[in-house]
């Protein structure tokens, strides 16, 4: 999961294409939902053109491709890979048929620690329990140790909105009270560890009296789910820790098992080796050289970071640039790939 990032649509620039660099894309889920505050659903129609104009204007890899030629120090021109973070369940059902039908490869990067599990990703149970819920009680107090947050709704509507179904955290607004709680407490909550951070969403969900639920729109893949994905045989998987921590927060021994643990989960489910690894979040705050070294000391051949750039033959293999990408129509898809030096 990437915290969301405002990607105003350019105009197509007259940039040359670089020979030998790889466009490296980020994706998370390919669907539409009716709260998206992260900005982390590509619609199926936005997702099938994407893939048409990989296929016409670049020369669709894999990241094992990738690796390849890497070690061979030749990248071919326009290269463009596909990456998921994260691991929902939309992967399977919406974006694989379409990358079948594409005939264009991809790499999906699971936190191992949801699969088959009864809870959502932390920032969707965020969503729906401070965006989503009918109604709120009009004051809260959390008291973690941590953190001590108060949210006091006296005098003021507590109900939805549903005017503000499109607002998302890049805007600089905040209609309504609620959204500046869910602001607050996604940034108290993004470096937590796990069990503190979930105890939290235990208060609010009590607080809310929504209760702790799993929605099909928002599910991680299941067990067989994940199999069925790795076993079209386009598709590959890459571990992306337990827990989704942020790993510049955690001991060396944390950071080492929500690594390791999560490639020997990952290759117990699907009974095949797991070689690639994404860091949660992947800026250059979220991670450190010690995360890269621990990748390394587990085996893993390539790990991808969320910082923009091409790869090139001098790219860390243990720290690839991605380009985030949005919900874009064709036409800024496609200058979006010009501006990252991928078309003609």
């Amino acid at each position: 999961m990437t915290l969301a990032a405002d990607h105003p649509a350019p105009a197509c620039p007259d940039a040359p294409v670089a020979p030998g660099n790889v466009a490296v894309l980020l994706y998370h889920r390919v669907t539409n939902v009716a709260l998206d505050p992260q900005l982390l659903c590509v619609s199926t129609d936005h997702f099938e053109r994407h893939l048409e104009i990989v296929r016409r204007h670049a020369q669709p890899l894999s990241l094992d491709d990738l690796c390849d030629c890497l070690t061979a120090g030749a990248l071919p021109d326009r290269g463009v890979v596909l990456t998921f973070d994260d691991g929902y369940a939309d992967n399977l059902h919406e974006a694989a048929p379409l990358l079948d039908h594409c005939a264009v490869p991809a790499t999906v990067f699971v936190t191992s620690g949801y699969v088959g599990g009864d809870r959502e990703f932390w920032w969707d149970e965020l969503e729906r329990l401070v965006l989503g819920a009918p109604e709120l009680p009009s004051k809260l107090e959390l008291n973690h140790n941590e953190f001590t947050l108060e949210f006091d709704l006296q005098g003021q509507p507590t109900g939805n909105d549903s005017a503000h179904a499109d607002w998302n955290v890049t805007r600089r607004d905040d209609p309504t009270p609620r959204h500046t709680f869910y602001r607050r407490l996604f940034d108290l909550l993004r470096p937590m560890h796990d069990g503190p951070r979930t105890r939290v969403l235990e208060s609010l969900a009590n607080w809310s009296g929504q209760g702790r639920i799993v929605r099909p729109s928002h599910r991680p893949m299941t067990g067989d789910e994940l199999r069925a994905l790795h076993g079209g045989g386009l598709v590959s998987i890459g571990a992306h820790t337990v827990t989704h921590p942020v790993l510049s927060t955690l001991s060396l021994d944390e950071q080492w098992r929500e690594i390791c643990e999560s490639k020997r989960s990952l290759e117990g489910v699907l009974g095949a080796p797991v070689t690639t690894f994404s860091y949660p979040f992947g800026t250059r705050h979220d991670f450190t050289a010690d995360a890269v070294r621990i990748v390394e000391d587990a085996g893993l051949d390539l790990a991808c970071a969320n910082t923009p750039g091409l790869v090139d033959a001098g790219s860390p293999r243990l720290a690839l640039p991605r380009f985030l990408v949005r919900n874009w129509d064709e036409e800024t898809f496609l200058c979006k790939l010009t501006e990252f030096g991928v078309c003609v």
